[in-house]
């Protein structure tokens, strides 16, 4: 789950999101934001500063919106603090 790289359709973002949703049904004990009202604010959080997030990594920052990219946004809104 934390490596989001085949995610690249609508069809696989699908599948993503239905993991990620086993995940949380399962409990998810290591995730930072394990309710809806902390995982929505570490999403928004997320989104803001993903600037910093790809120039820290040395990345650039994605000009277009992927399925990927969505992925990510939501992998790492679990654990974004």
């Amino acid at each position: 789950m934390d490596d989001t790289r085949w995610v690249r359709s609508r069809a696989d973002l699908v599948t993503f999101v239905e993991r990620l949703s086993q995940e949380a049904a399962a409990g998810p004990a290591d995730w930072e934001n394990p309710t809806v009202d902390r995982y929505l604010e570490a999403l928004s959080a997320w989104i803001d500063g993903m600037d910093d997030y790809f120039r820290n990594r040395g990345e650039p920052v994605p000009e277009q919106m992927t399925w990927g990219l969505i992925a990510d946004m939501l992998r790492a809104a679990c654990f974004y603090e």
